[in-house]
C-alpha cells in the first residue's frame, strides 16, 4: 500500500526521533479521541514536544491551532512541519 504524501512526512518524522532516541507515539485518530491532538506526542530528556505533519501546502484546522497553543502554553514544544521544513524537527531533537 503506498504512502500518503503526509504519511511520508509522518515517517521522516518519526525517522529523526528515532536517531535521538526520543519517545514518542503517534495518537489514533479514529473519532474517539479528543480532536486536534498532535499527529507525535512525545518526550526527550524530560520535555514534552508534540510535532503536527502537513503535506505541501496543508494547513492547520482551528482545534489544531488550540491544541498547539495550549502545549505551548503549558511550556512544551509544538511544531507543524512539512516536506520542506523537516531540520526543524533536528533542531528541536538536539535543543532537548
Amino acid at each position: 500500500m503506498a504512502q500518503t504524501p503526509e504519511g511520508k512526512v509522518k515517517a521522516a518524522v518519526c525517522k529523526i526521533l528515532d536517531a535521538h532516541g526520543a519517545y514518542y507515539f503517534k495518537p489514533p485518530a479514529n473519532g474517539y479521541g479528543r480532536q486536534g491532538i498532535p499527529d507525535v506526542v512525545g518526550c526527550k530528556n524530560g520535555r514534552f514536544f508534540s510535532i503536527e505533519c502537513k503535506a505541501g501546502k496543508g494547513k492547520t484546522t482551528v482545534l489544531q491551532e488550540m491544541e498547539i497553543a495550549r502545549i505551548r502554553q503549558a511550556d512544551g514544544f509544538a511544531l507543524v512541519v512539512n516536506e520542506t521544513n523537516l531540520d526543524a524537527v533536528e533542531a528541536l531533537m538536539v535543543l532537548l
